[in-house]
């Protein structure tokens, strides 16, 4: 994991190494003061030599300036070098995840994948800090101001070495403690992370139904639950406080009742006492750092661990080492074909799946709520790949193909550049409806986005708007309709000129006559492209080439509409059911 990490630091690693570098030379620094104050006492003020005390006060003042500018150098330093690294710790999982396939993704939550972007990395960015300039500065400080206080004398240092080991001692036990509380706070953290998410996506329906009380106890569930972690762990850190300053005050006390015993006895000088009483405050306030360093160690341990596992993860959806860089045309064929969304689960969601569709025909795929319509067509762009049946030698692994080939064996870019998909559930970004429309192609001019907007019959209503084609879509589309929506998503994919257009129940909020008009552009205006139409209306895919009924992964029958009528039961019961009394009441119009 740390290895994994600290890969991130590149470009600050001088920073990271400047940072202790000032950090123990502040410590020198203070470490001598101590020195120069006992000297002033027994060579100056005892002795009255002014001169001594002028001399060595205006060097104590030099010094003072020195490790105050070293501090400040170690500030500025790790500052630079914790922030700069948090920064690419975001960047380095970010782009990890822009490689992901829906298998990898699947394997995260939202919420867990947005704590670790934030939360996590920010614990990780204060460790750093943390660490860079404490975890130097406080074993500089125990270690020389220990040597030091036996230089002057050993019965005193002693009582300081008893004390640093008892105090570690229960240092260590509170630490261990408050691991198993840090451990579970980030598992909490995800919960409220998701429950805020579900609450602000959903927020239409939470009004409509009237469930803000609901989702309002939820969050509170959640937060109450982190409160509650957090206050067990902060309250055994507490005691760390109380338990240094009482340990600091026997120690001085110690210090002073022996040492004055001692400049009775003529064994120890007043200012070597003077010295000693300030490093008994140094090497404590020095143990009390390390307990704060392991504290956060502790803390971001967690974090650095879920931040690794996704940088560690690796897509299982990758170029081939030689890839074809060229879609012949928009052919595709199933060839015993299993796919299972993840090797544990017991029964595979597609069952030897066998197809071949012919470039530019026209398909419709129809099928009740989780026959698995929308992981056949995932297939064909490689957003999943095929998982051999359970028993299922990889050589003898099915296969899909495009345009002849396994599209295994295509560059990933070139493969969904030809295979466009209008996903089920239709996503806009904030920005203009050309600058979402030029997502399907960059360089789109003007006239082609509107031309792809009036085969998807959306130019009708954009037109409408008061900026036309240049009015803002907020987030999520939410100033849109359903129906808008899905038209501007068929819009942009077309902009792709893909040779597979795949609409994946997309014109579910459109009306029937608009469905249709959308078709028959299709029809005219792009016969080359393969058209793969996932439906719930029979009136959507009656008039394809060929019909795929789906039923529980497998492909139930395939045929034109009559054909289905006569010869397949559940396509006879579906076209029954949707056309008894004549319910399909909207006109089908001319052209768009």
């Amino acid at each position: 994991m740390v290895k994994t990490l600290l890969k991130h630091v590149k470009e600050y690693k001088a920073a990271s190494i400047l940072t202790p570098i000032f950090m123990v030379f502040e410590v020198i620094m203070e470490m001598v003061i101590p020195l120069m104050m006992s000297s002033i006492i027994d060579n100056g003020i005892d002795k009255g030599n002014l001169r001594h005390v002028y001399i060595l006060g205006g060097v104590m003042v030099v010094f003072a300036v020195l490790g105050l500018l070293s501090g400040l150098g170690g500030g500025v330093f790790a500052a630079k070098a914790s922030t700069g690294f948090a920064k690419n710790l975001r960047k380095a999982m970010y782009d990890k995840i822009q490689t992901f396939s829906f298998a990898n993704i699947d394997k995260f939550s939202t919420a867990g994948l947005v704590t670790r972007l934030t939360t996590d990395v920010t614990n990780i960015q204060n460790s750093y800090q943390m660490i860079l300039r404490m975890a130097m500065r406080a074993p500089a400080t125990l270690i020389i101001a220990l040597v030091l206080s036996f230089t002057k004398s050993v019965r005193i240092a002693s009582i300081y070495l008893i004390a640093v080991i008892l105090l570690g001692t229960v240092l260590v036990f509170i630490i261990r403690l408050t691991m198993r509380y840090f451990n579970q706070v980030f598992k909490k953290y995800d919960a409220l992370n998701e429950s805020v998410q579900e609450n602000v996506s959903a927020i239409r329906v939470v009004k409509a139904y009237v469930r803000e009380g609901y989702e309002t106890n939820k969050f509170q569930t959640a937060s109450n639950n982190i409160y509650k972690m957090f206050v067990k762990a902060e309250s055994l850190i507490a005691t760390n406080g109380p338990l240094m300053m009482f340990t600091v005050y026997v120690c001085i006390l110690l210090i002073s009742w022996m040492g004055a015993h001692m400049i009775v006895s003529n064994t120890l000088s007043k200012g070597e006492l003077v010295a000693l009483l300030s490093y008994c405050m140094n090497i404590l306030m020095s143990l009390m750092m390390l307990s704060m360093i392991f504290v956060m160690i502790t803390l971001s341990l967690a974090s650095g661990e879920r931040i690794a596992e996704v940088l560690n993860e690796e897509p299982d959806i990758v170029n081939p080492k030689d890839p074809i860089m060229e879609v012949k045309d928009g052919s595709i064929e199933f060839k015993n074909v299993y796919f299972r969304y993840n090797q544990t689960s017991q029964e595979p969601v597609l069952k030897n799946i066998n197809l071949k569709i012919n470039a530019g025909e026209t398909v419709g795929i129809i099928g009740g709520t989780g026959s698995a319509k929308t992981s056949l067509v995932n297939l064909i762009s490689r957003l999943y790949d095929v998982v051999p049946e359970k028993g299922v030698e990889v050589s003898n692994d099915g296969f899909v193909s495009v345009g002849g080939l396994d599209v295994r064996k295509y560059d990933l870019k070139v493969l969904r550049d030809e295979v466009s998909v209008v996903l089920q559930k239709n996503v806009l970004f904030s920005g203009t409806i050309f600058e979402n429309l030029r997502w399907g192609n960059k360089n789109a001019t003007d006239e082609e986005c509107i031309n792809a907007c009036k085969l998807a019959c959306a130019d009708d209503f954009i037109e409408n708007f008061p900026d036309k084609y240049n009015t803002r879509i907020e987030q999520g589309g939410n100033n849109v309709s359903g129906g808008q929506k899905q038209r501007i998503c068929i819009a942009r994919a077309l902009l792709k000129k893909p040779k597979i257009l795949i609409l994946d129940d997309s014109t579910s909020a459109v009306d029937t006559a608009t469905d249709a008009k959308i078709r028959k552009a299709f029809r005219d205006e792009i016969p080359n492209t393969t058209k793969i139409i996932i439906a719930q209306r029979v009136s959507s895919v009656m008039e394809a080439d060929k019909i795929i009924v789906m039923d529980d992964g497998e492909i139930n029958g395939i045929g034109t509409h009559d054909e289905l009528v006569k010869n397949n039961d559940i396509y006879r019961e579906v076209y029954e059911s949707q056309t008894k009394g004549d319910a399909d009441f909207d006109e089908v119009g001319g052209d768009c």
